[in-house]
């Protein structure tokens, strides 16, 4: 009986493989194919359209790396293809069968008008049918020779992920241009004979379905005529189809099917691509759905039809059919899928504003759901700002590629830091770029945790990563599935649908608290370290120039805000925390125009808050504080003179106001301020860290030890760290120098200097300022090393039982244990502003500016004591994707606050963040807003988006408990609303001549509109 089944499966595979595949196209003729290769950059199809084209052969090969070659094909339909279904068939010398990492092409009718793409598995271009014999044929074919990055399978670097190293070498062989008849009978068997033999594969041994498909098949094929397929092709059809048509079993398990074309706004491509891309992509989605009925698309990523909409009008105006028809369902109501982690709160809130907003004017639509199936990891803060945007509905994949612990739900209630619950689906098909294979659709059923409570899942369909979507083939097999025995049962529809019907029979779902932390990727809270410091200093400039155009906007008669500047460079800078971009898993030129573009949102943005500031006038110098606290400290004034001030959160105050602290002391290599005493060691790290207001020691061992660790994980160099890495590590113990570098009552500095590696170096300047036990490392790396990663350890004479760590709007705890699997899989995590460690009565923060990587462990010391260690990811040299990643100068501040509470993190966390701005400028009367009440923090201040000259005020507690207090303005208030993310109200807040008061839950994020009285 086996050996019966294994010649009847080999049958199968050959006859399949062999003779019936081949045959889908029953006779073909040549297009006349002619070629113009564009110089640089690609170009407009008017400008193509003009150039000189030269006669091109099959089998020549072409493209550069990154190039872009137009192809002119003429052809005419032979008279005896009359009546059949004729298409182009283009093979541009593709490279296995996955559409987004190599040759694209995207075919253009005479007149420019955009027609479909070409990839490997989306072969053709429809061109009658029926024929009548003698139609036209011409095409401008816009192809990119882009490189197969994968093509060592991410085991080495590659010089071709920049167009500056990738040299000119052509990459690819043309191997087709014909014009073809399409066999309709022996295309429809071709996946007849697919979806059957799949689904018997995936059957039991002893499952009678099984036998009953395999002798289908084996009886089906012998009317197979070998000499005449197509002929032969309708008798083999109709034999399959009693064992096609028997329906499902009642109990089968639903799976909705939704088309899907992930496309990365970034990554082994640069933003220029993908914006070609989406044409491609969107074109073919839109020829899809007019062949097929029941097709539904779903399509996240704002920024991507924005770029479609300013570049291809014709591909534009189609999915705005598509849309009206129901076909085409615009979700995910964010400006590009960002990564789950990095984004600060405020820009996490702006991606749902812009992604939300783009949909309601262009498409009338408001999207339900967040949708983000390849973020690697979601933050706990998701639930809340998902429904203060107006989401029903969270949808995530990528936790399927857990390391260690599987995910125990596929559908569950996520509830957040502050106790909102969403309702959320993690397909159990685990993956995004589903064709409906037996295999998974096998898996969807096998590997669903919720059987017995519910019975549906998601299954997102097409080819992606690169774009491509879904195919007609897909669709084939989706009407096949739709009711079989022996499979799940395939319902083609939209999101919403799925989500709705899903919470209807599951409402008691389970429940996951807290972050979606992925066991994967953990290094990409430290790779490309240079474009998460331009992020983290765009959101903080954005911050600082919004609150002060805001002032001057109310208090400078003239000033008019910068609706529009403000608009563009949010999206810019949200276009950048796209989920391969902010993450550092790109190739190179991505990494290398992430930081050009950071570089001129910055300068741009220092012009915006420069304007703002100057039309409040002249006056002296003053500071200006864009934080959320009051702040008293040193500033350096404008020729770097250090100086005490006082100064009000969101307000300003003369330079030289406030009275000097007790004056700091230097002696040898202690700094001494009177809140804390720093003992710098010989060899460079911390010996001691006394708080003196404490009377204890802070440090159980070498505090600022620099170790430097070999970083070579299994598999994604740039993605991840594996727990190996801590295995083999150099401790950096020889100084080139220590010195004292800065002695002053108002600060005192000694500078550190090593050399290390391969021609490394690193410098470090230890400060200690004047009425503040912040202790300061301002760190200047010239960083040469590869595959390596530096720590900064920071061993604390402390036993806490977990950390906490800033994320958006809030915080979340960790246990610093590992007393489960659970806990050891988060052997590196991330953080925002700040980590914090503490037994009750005492704690120690530790402050960066720009680093997001840390981990955080716990020892027992000989004399019964306990150690917990921070341990900050300053930066890694991974090689792949971008052989150079991190190679450079490096330049950004972390610091260590002892005694300090959670309140304390949150307003050194600001303060470091947001520098005080000496300036000469008269400064604001008063601030526009300002806040008491412990835990009550303000996150943003602007004018509403819809140029009514409101003001908008975006708080939270940030405590982790209860608040209560009063927001107060400084300019006449007129009434108060809450609203959401997007502006709309929601409830009328109380008022009190210029005062609101203020109750929050904790964590809880609250936006207030507050309108102006008019005089």
């Amino acid at each position: 009986m086996h050996d019966e089944r294994r010649r009847i499966e080999e049958r199968v595979e050959r006859i399949h493989d062999q003779r019936i595949k081949p045959a889908t196209y029953a006779a073909t003729v040549p297009l006349v194919v002619e070629a113009w290769q564009a110089p640089g950059e690609p170009v407009p199809f008017e400008e193509a359209a003009a150039a000189p084209y030269e006669p091109f052969a099959m089998d020549t090969p072409w493209g550069p790396p990154w190039g872009t070659t137009w192809f002119r094909m003429r052809g005419q339909v032979p008279a005896a293809y009359a009546g059949r279904r004729v298409e182009a068939v283009i093979d541009l010398g593709f490279v296995g069968d996955w559409p987004g990492n190599q040759a694209e092409a995207l075919v253009h009718l005479a007149d420019g008008t955009p027609l479909k793409a070409v990839n490997p598995l989306n072969q053709y271009v429809p061109i009658a049918r029926p024929a009548v014999g003698g139609e036209p044929v011409e095409y401008l074919v816009e192809a990119a020779s882009n490189p197969d990055i994968l093509a060592n399978d991410f085991a080495g670097p590659t010089p071709l992920g920049d167009v500056l190293t990738a040299g000119d070498r052509p990459l690819y062989t043309f191997r087709r241009a014909d014009i073809a008849v399409l066999d309709e009978d022996v295309w429809h068997l071709d996946l007849d004979i697919q979806v059957l033999r799949e689904l018997m594969l995936e059957l039991g041994e002893h499952d009678p379905r099984r036998h009953e498909i395999m002798h289908a098949l084996d009886r089906a094929l012998d009317l197979l005529d070998l000499d005449d397929i197509s002929g032969s092709a309708p008798a083999v059809r109709a034999a399959l189809e009693p064992v096609l048509s028997k329906p499902a079993n009642a109990s089968a398990h639903i799976v909705s099917g939704v088309g899907h074309a992930h496309i990365d706004s970034a990554w082994l491509w640069p933003i220029r691509e993908t914006k070609r891309k989406t044409s491609r992509t969107f074109s073919n989605v839109t020829s899809l759905a007019d062949e097929y009925e029941e097709f539904v698309f779903a399509c996240s990523q704002a920024q991507q039809y924005e770029w479609v909409r300013d570049n291809y009008p014709h591909v534009w105006a189609r999915i705005q059919e598509s849309v009206k028809k129901g076909q085409w369902a615009p979700v995910g109501g964010m400006w590009v899928e960002a990564d789950g982690n990095l984004p600060g709160g405020e820009a996490l809130a702006r991606q749902l504003v812009h992604g939300k907003r783009f949909f309601i004017e262009h498409f009338g639509v408001e999207t339900k759901g967040v949708w983000l199936p390849d973020s690697f990891g979601y933050n706990a803060a998701y639930p809340q700002l998902a429904k203060l945007a107006g989401n029903e509905w969270f949808l995530t994949q990528k936790i399927s590629w857990n390391q260690t612990n599987k995910f125990p739900h596929h559908t569950f209630w996520w509830e957040g830091i502050d106790g909102t619950r969403i309702f959320t689906h993690f397909p159990p098909v685990d993956t995004y770029n589903a064709r409906f294979s037996g295999e998974e659709m096998a898996l969807a059923v096998r590997n669903y945790r919720e059987k017995g409570g519910a019975t549906r899942s998601l299954a997102p369909f097409g080819w992606g990563d690169g774009g491509g979507g879904p195919t007609r083939e897909i669709m084939e097999r989706a009407r096949r599935l739709k009711d079989l025995e022996g499979s799940a049962k395939v319902e083609v529809e939209h999101p919403d649908a799925f989500f709705a019907k899903a919470r209807a029979e599951y409402p008691d779902a389970p429940v996951w608290a807290g972050e979606l932390y992925l066991e994967l990727h953990r290094a990409t809270y430290t790779s490309q370290a240079r474009t998460k410091q331009g992020n983290r200093r765009s959101e903080h400039r954005l911050r600082e120039a919004e609150l002060w155009a805001t002032t001057a906007a109310l208090q400078a008669p003239g000033y008019a805000y910068p609706y529009e500047a403000f608009d563009r460079l949010w999206k810019t800078v949200l276009l950048h925390q796209f989920h391969d971009i902010l993450p550092g898993s790109s190739i190179a030129w991505v990494h290398r125009e992430a930081e050009a573009e950071y570089a001129r949102v910055g300068r741009e943005l220092e012009e915006l808050t420069t304007a703002a500031i100057t039309a409040l006038g002249s006056g002296g110098t003053r500071v200006f504080n864009t934080s959320p606290y009051d702040r008293a400290e040193v500033v350096r004034t404008t020729d770097g003179t250090p100086a005490y001030v006082e100064v009000p959160a969101n307000g300003s105050a003369p330079l030289a106001d406030a009275r000097p602290p007790q004056p700091v002391k230097v002696s040898g290599r202690v700094l001494d301020n009177g809140l804390v005493r720093v003992r710098v060691a010989e060899d460079g790290t911390l010996s001691s860290v006394r708080d003196l207001r404490a009377d204890r020691e802070v440090l159980a061992d070498q505090g600022n030890l620099l170790r430097l660790h070999t970083d070579l994980p299994n598999y994604w160099d740039a993605w991840d760290i594996d727990k190996h890495y801590k295995n083999r590590y150099t401790d950096l113990l020889e100084p080139d120098s220590v010195t004292v570098v800065e002695d002053d009552p108002l600060a005192g500095a000694i500078r550190v200097t090593r050399s290390f590696g391969k021609g490394s170096t690193i410098t470090q300047t230890i400060t200690v300022r004047a009425g503040s036990p912040r202790i300061d490392f301002e760190t200047d790396i010239d960083w040469h090393e590869s595959e390596k990663i530096l720590k900064a350890a920071f061993p604390v004479d402390v036993r806490a039982p977990h950390s906490s760590a800033e994320i958006q709007f809030g915080h979340v705890q960790r246990p610093t244990h590992t007393n489960t699997s659970w806990e050891a899989a988060r052997f590196e995590v991330y953080g925002h502003r700040w980590v914090h460690i503490g037994e009750p009565g005492y704690g120690v923060a530790v402050i960066n500016d720009s680093t997001y990587g840390h981990d955080v462990s716990r020892t027992v010391r000989e004399d019964g004591g306990t150690t917990t260690t921070v341990r900050l990811s300053l930066v890694r040299a991974p090689r792949v994707p971008d052989p150079g990643a991190d190679q450079g100068r490096h330049r950004f501040t972390y610091s260590l606050l002892p005694g300090a509470s959670i309140e304390d993190a949150v307003a050194e966390g600001y303060a470091l963040n947001l520098p005080l701005r000496p300036a000469e400028a008269h400064g604001p009367a008063e601030p526009v807003v300002s806040v008491d009440g412990e835990g009550v923090t303000v996150e943003a201040v602007k004018l509403a988006d819809d140029a009514s000259g409101d003001v908008v005020v975006r708080l939270y507690e940030s405590r982790g408990g209860r608040a209560t207090g009063t927001l107060r303005t400084g300019f006449p208030l007129g009434a108060a609303q809450v609203t959401d993310l997007l502006e709309r109200p929601l409830s009328r807040a109380d008022t009190d001549g210029n005062a609101v008061p203020l109750t929050l839950r904790p964590f809880e994020v609250l936006t207030l509109r507050l309108a102006v009285e008019k005089k």
